[in-house]
């Protein structure tokens, strides 16, 4: 990727009990996606492609709410990492300002449920 800052966040181990299996339908259709792609629309599909499968595999913990809040946490991640390439390659100010409050928004939000998996999460 570009300079862009993408990745999956570090998710809790809570998150990690996931049963079942998980899918690689994304980046099978990002690496068909690729070759007619520019940077910058390379940077915004990778930024939502590194969190897929964290996000359906967090989909598998046995714990209905568990599961919801940890996927959730890459599905923010997602769209920081979308919202840092529209910060690095976009030229729409509207658009950047945008992208600084999804990101502003949803790393609070990641705290907020990193903390509530750590705390009464933790005894779902």
């Amino acid at each position: 990727m570009g300079g862009s800052q993408a990745g999956a966040a570090e998710l809790p181990e809570i998150c990690k009990s996931a049963k079942g299996m998980s899918s690689d339908m994304s980046s099978d259709m990002s690496m068909n996606m690729d070759h007619e792609m520019d940077q910058a629309h390379m940077d915004l599909m990778a930024g939502m492609d590194e969190t897929n499968k964290q996000m359906m595999d967090s989909m598998m913990v046995e714990d209905i709410d568990v599961a919801f809040v940890c996927s959730m946490i890459p599905h923010h991640q997602g769209a920081i990492n979308m919202a840092k390439a529209e910060l690095e390659h976009g030229d729409n100010q509207w658009a950047k300002d945008m992208a600084q409050k999804v990101i502003d928004a949803q790393e609070q939000e990641i705290a907020d449920m990193v903390a509530w998996l750590e705390g009464e999460g933790a005894n779902e």
